[in-house]
């Protein structure tokens, strides 16, 4: 009895095979021939960083003349940078927790965001206050006084957790050293910077200011900036407002920025104004590199990578 192929296919492969005088599925190779091992140094000797760039770099927390390796960035320089790019990326993805402001004293107000992510892409929304946090506010706020002071999450609410509570209390003192009234303490959630104008406004404030965590650069997660308003009300525009940044201790530590700050309103109190129109030269001495233009020290540039 024969034995049939197990397929028609298998069969005119071995027909082949046997054409072709390779019978054997697996017929004897010739040794591979040796490999030769790669040479030392693959890529020339990494680009130095030029005197021009050094000069600049005392200028700046920007990376400025950073080198090469061929084509291509060296590998420190690449793992910094995403060290400082997820530092940045995680500041803007976490949430304040909506219990945080009442366990730190604070009166908790919401904006009209509903969500992180719409908070992300409707800025409009984080300009206003939600009707029930509007209502909460009137009915309950501190009226006419000289200085509304607002802590808020802005785009790092993990500065505002950090640094804001330190921030606001030192302000506040600031603020009552020089005889000023200030309002309720507050906290708002998913805040932009706008919405200090309805909370002044609601309290009728004279000056309002928003302390809130700031737009992350690279590298810096906790950083707060101050935004200052006289005569707050909803409709105001970015040229009635006055404003500091870098806010943490590798910047403007904050009780430096506390007493600055408390400085700014008292102008804006003594002036009846603010933004493009306020002068800041009555009180320059007070106020340091804040009243002055040009160059000032570059904050500490924290290395997250080591080579």
């Amino acid at each position: 009895m024969s034995l049939r192929p197990l397929s028609r296919t298998r069969d005119l492969v071995a027909q082949l095979r046997r054409q072709l005088g390779e019978d054997d599925p697996m017929p004897p190779r010739a040794p591979l021939p040796p490999v030769e091992l790669p040479p030392q140094r693959v890529f020339p000797s990494p680009s130095r960083r030029s005197r021009l760039a050094d000069l600049a770099a005392a200028h700046t927390t920007a990376l400025v003349g950073i080198g090469s390796v061929g084509t291509r960035y060296a590998t420190d320089v690449v793992l910094q940078f995403q060290a400082e790019l997820a530092v940045a990326h995680g500041a803007v993805a976490t949430e304040l927790p909506e219990e945080w402001a009442v366990a730190q004293g604070y009166v908790s107000l919401g904006s009209r965001v509903t969500s992180h992510r719409e908070f992300l892409l409707r800025p409009d929304l984080g300009r206003r206050l939600a009707p029930e946090s509007a209502e909460r506010w009137a009915a309950t706020c501190r009226k006419e006084v000289d200085v509304q002071p607002i802590l808020a999450d802005g785009l790092s609410a993990v500065a505002t957790q950090g640094a804001g509570p330190a921030l606001m209390s030192a302000f506040i003192a600031e603020c009552e050293k020089r005889g000023f009234s200030t309002g309720t303490p507050v906290c708002a959630r998913h805040a932009r910077v706008w919405l200090e104008d309805e909370i002044g406004e609601l309290a009728r404030a004279k000056v309002a200011v928003i302390l809130l965590g700031e737009r992350p650069g690279l590298g810096t997660g906790d950083g707060l900036s101050a935004y200052l308003v006289y005569g707050p009300k909803v409709g105001n525009t970015d040229g009635q407002r006055n404003m500091m940044s870098n806010i943490h201790n590798r910047g403007t530590p904050p009780v430096d920025a506390a007493r600055r700050l408390a400085v700014m309103a008292q102008l804006m109190l003594e002036q009846k104004t603010s933004g493009v129109h306020l002068d800041l030269s009555p009180r320059a001495a007070e106020l340091g590199e804040a009243a002055r233009g040009g160059y000032r020290a570059p904050q500490v540039r924290t290395r997250l990578v080591e080579g």
